[in-house]
C-alpha cells in the first residue's frame, strides 16, 4: 500500500507541476497533503509491517497441501506432510511466546486453526484438510451474505446489490422452478445506472492495487488531467509516445 502511495504521490506531483490553478489542483494539493501526512506517520511502522508479511508468507507456506499432493510415493508424501505439520507447529509455539502483540495473535490463531488443518493426514489424494473442504465448496459461498467473520456484506453485495440480491433470494418467494416464459419478461433488464457506475469505480480500484496495471492507470488519468485543462490540448502526449 504505502508503494502505491508513493506512485501516486509522484503521479499527482506531475500534474501540480502544470500550476494552471483552479479547483481541480486545490482538490490535488489537498490530496498530496494527505498523502504525505499519512507516510510520514506510519514510517516508522513499515519496517514491522514487512517482517509481519515474511511471517505470513511462512504460515502460508504451511497451509497448501499442494506440494504433498504432488509427490507419487505414499512414504515421500508422509514425509511431506509430516514435515509441513512440523513447521507450522514450530511458528505457532515461536509466535506465542514472541513478545510482540501482533506476532501473538497471529500465534493464537493458529492454535484455533490447527485441528482441522491436517485432520486429511497424508494418504488422502483430495481434502486434504479443512482448507481444501473450502475450495470444494467455493461455488456455493459466493451468497455474498453468508457470515464469513467479518461485519461488512461484502464488496460485491454493496457494487450490485440492487440486481444481485433479488436474484439470489429469488428462490425465496418462488418454490417451484422457474419456466421460461416466467424469466422471459427480465430478458431486456439492464443494471441501474448507480450500479454501472459502482462497477465501473471497482475496475479503476482493481487496477490502482496492481502492481502491474497501476502505471498505466496513473498515466491515462494525467493524459485526462492534462486534456481537461483550458488551451492546453496542444501540449497533449501522443497516444502510445
Amino acid at each position: 500500500m504505502s508503494g502505491g502511495l508513493i506512485e501516486i504521490r509522484a503521479s499527482i506531483q506531475k500534474n501540480l507541476d502544470e500550476q494552471v490553478g483552479g479547483q481541480t489542483e486545490k482538490d490535488l494539493r489537498r490530496l498530496a497533503g494527505c498523502i504525505d501526512r499519512g507516510l510520514e506517520e506510519s514510517e516508522s511502522s513499515l519496517e514491522k509491517v514487512a517482517g509481519y508479511v515474511e511471517d505470513l508468507r511462512e504460515i502460508d507456506e504451511t497451509l497448501d497441501p499442494g506440494k504433498t499432493n504432488e509427490v507419487k510415493t505414499n512414504r515421500a508424501r508422509r514425509h511431506r506432510f509430516e514435515k509441513r505439520e512440523a513447521k507450522f507447529q514450530a511458528l505457532r509455539e515461536t509466535f506465542q511466546k514472541d513478545e510482540d502483540p501482533v506476532r501473538q495473535d497471529m500465534g493464537a490463531i493458529m492454535e484455533r486453526f490447527e485441528p482441522g488443518l491436517f485432520a486429511g493426514g497424508h494418504e488422502l489424494d483430495t481434502l486434504q484438510d479443512n482448507l481444501e473442504l473450502e475450495r470444494w465448496f467455493r461455488l456455493p459461498k459466493s451468497h455474498e451474505r453468508k457470515i464469513h467473520g467479518r461485519q461488512h456484506a461484502g464488496v460485491r453485495i454493496v457494487q450490485e446489490g440492487p440486481g444481485l440480491t433479488l436474484t439470489l433470494d429469488a428462490h425465496h418467494s418462488h418454490r417451484r422452478p422457474f419456466t421460461e416464459e416466467e424469466l422471459s419478461q427480465y430478458l431486456g433488464a439492464t443494471p441501474t445506472q448507480e450500479e454501472l457506475e459502482a462497477v465501473e469505480r471497482r475496475k479503476i480500484m482493481r487496477r490502482a492495487t496492481s502492481r502491474k496495471l497501476r502505471p498505466s492507470l496513473l498515466e491515462d488519468l494525467e493524459k485526462r488531467y492534462r486534456s481537461e485543462l483550458p488551451g492546453n490540448a496542444a501540449r497533449q502526449t501522443p497516444t502510445g509516445s
